[in-house]
């Protein structure tokens, strides 16, 4: 692990949490701690305690900062606070003091970040323009008695590149209306085709989506509402995103993210998104179809940075890697939850309709210390980190790992649908939900590749490059020893990665 203060020797590999002031608190772990059992080895993971929700993701001047929901003094949800970690390049990762937390407004919900350049806020100076993260404030106390409008939204700024944050005196910027569910603030910078801007918040409200809008993230006006009454409402809507894709055409179009919790494709929470317009006032979707992001059970309430050059050209996004159905029970102590890998998103066709494509991010190559092609429909595995890359070359197919021990994954495509069964993954007596079968429609996809990434308690599928994706946590005892497959191609070039950490 990469930390930021001197190394503190363990004589056991327990961690320890200290404290100067609330400005100063941090957790540090010896490097020895992160090959404890089930702990992702190329996914970030907080250092300890618990995490979810991906917050705050903004680029500023090389660096890529990511906050996440946490809960620095238990493994279970809890009292939030925003996390913190700052990459170079998406892989790796320095652990940060915890960034904002709670105060007599209450905790501090999910919410986005951005680089304010021409400090329309007067947080800052143009010659040091301020990083505004913008989050809800959760008041459980005014909740026990009863009142729903304990959802409101603050900001908190930074002149010191992110390392250091101060809240606005006058918080909250905007109070809640009498909603019960109020929260969860995306913003992004809009510009309209005569070069006026303002800067746009998409925000959760129970279930639709409110967009607000602000010249200086400060004073915020009601837009309109996105509630279309064919989209999934299987439960209450939260952590919206709004932002522009270039479809295979190189047509720019809108795309929304809204996140839900239950009524995912296979059970609990998941993302659906819709591809349309935005006139900087009302955002309309141009099919009437829910779409998800992920069919994987295990990909929620992601969003994408902020910020990103323009050269740079992508659209990133991470997401947290686990599902409400069983998030606070899964088999680990000291830290719980890893995020996703990092992805850029591109929109494509499939005959009318349009998708996303969730693409890993190039950048993760360099994790590779060994590339072999090998030959046959049963190989054994060196490593428990994999990159795995195949052809499909069968209408159907089928993707097992397994080990010794009887434990195992199956992928399998037959007919229109692809499952994943992780019934005998490892430990699964946990949840009872988590052993269900797992389907997803093929889109109508002409699948061509397929491409696997294998961490110690999660698995990755991306089809053509990302035009489907699995994404599902796994909790194997022993490492999975074998692969074996059908109707792919004779020849599999198999990745062994290196730890992040």
């Amino acid at each position: 692990m990469r930390t930021i203060l001197p190394k503190i020797i363990f004589t056991c590999l327990a961690i320890i949490s200290f404290s100067c002031n609330q400005n100063e608190k941090v957790q540090e772990v010896e490097n020895e701690y992160y090959g404890e059992p089930f702990r992702s080895q190329y996914h970030f993971t907080p250092a300890s305690n618990w995490m979810n929700d991906p917050n705050g993701m903004v680029y500023f001047e090389g660096e890529y900062h990511l906050f996440y929901q946490h809960h620095p003094d238990g493994n279970t949800w809890g009292p939030m606070h925003w996390g913190h970690a700052i990459s170079a390049d998406l892989v790796h990762w320095d652990h940060q003091p915890i960034a904002i937390f709670p105060d007599e407004h209450g905790t501090i919900f999910s919410g986005s970040a951005v680089a304010d350049v021409n400090n329309t806020s007067g947080l800052g100076t143009k010659e040091n323009p301020p990083l505004v993260a913008i989050f809800t404030y959760h008041d459980a106390d005014a909740e026990k008695t009863g009142a729903i409008d304990f959802q409101t939204q603050g900001i908190a700024y930074s002149t010191d590149k992110g390392r250091t944050w101060e809240k606005y005196a006058k918080n909250p910027v905007l109070k809640n209306p009498g909603i019960k569910d109020f929260r969860d603030p995306k913003v992004d910078w809009y510009e309209n085709e005569d070069g006026n801007g303002k800067w746009v918040m998409s925000l959760a409200v129970k279930d639709k989506i409110s967009f607000y809008s602000s010249p200086n993230l400060i004073e915020w006006t009601f837009e309109s509402d996105f509630e279309p009454d064919w989209a999934a409402y299987g439960g209450v809507w939260e952590c919206p995103d709004l932002f522009k894709l270039k479809n295979n055409d190189g047509e720019e179009k809108w795309v929304l993210f809204v996140s839900i919790n239950p009524g995912g494709p296979n059970g609990g929470s998941a993302t659906q998104y819709f591809v349309g317009d935005f006139d900087g006032e009302n955002f309309t979707a141009e099919e009437q179809e829910v779409k998800w992001l992920d069919y994987g059970t295990d990909n929620y309430a992601g969003v994408t940075w902020s910020n990103v050059p323009k050269e740079d050209g992508r659209r990133l996004f991470i997401g947290w890697m686990s599902n409400w159905e069983y998030a606070n029970i899964v088999p680990t102590e000291v830290w719980r939850s890893a995020k996703t890998l990092p992805r850029s998103l591109e929109l494509f066709h499939s005959g009318e309709k349009q998708y996303i494509a969730s693409k890993p991010i190039e950048e993760i190559k360099k994790l590779r210390v060994d590339s072999k092609e090998v030959e046959g429909e049963s190989i054994d595995l060196s490593s428990e980190l994999l990159e795995i890359e195949l052809d499909i070359v069968g209408a159907d197919f089928e993707f097992e790992l397994s080990n010794a021990q009887g434990e195992q994954v199956i992928l399998k495509k037959e007919g229109n649908s692809l499952s994943f069964d992780r019934s005998l993954s490892g430990k699964t007596d946990f949840n009872n939900e988590f052993k269900k079968l797992h389907t997803a429609p093929d889109l109508g996809l002409d699948f061509r590749s397929l491409s696997v990434f294998v961490d110690k308690s999660s698995i990755e599928f991306f089809f053509n490059g990302g035009e489907l994706v699995l994404t599902e946590i796994i909790f194997p005892e022993n490492p999975y020893t074998q692969l074996k497959t059908k109707g792919f191609g004779e020849v599999k070039k198999v990745h062994s990665l290196k730890s992040i950490w």
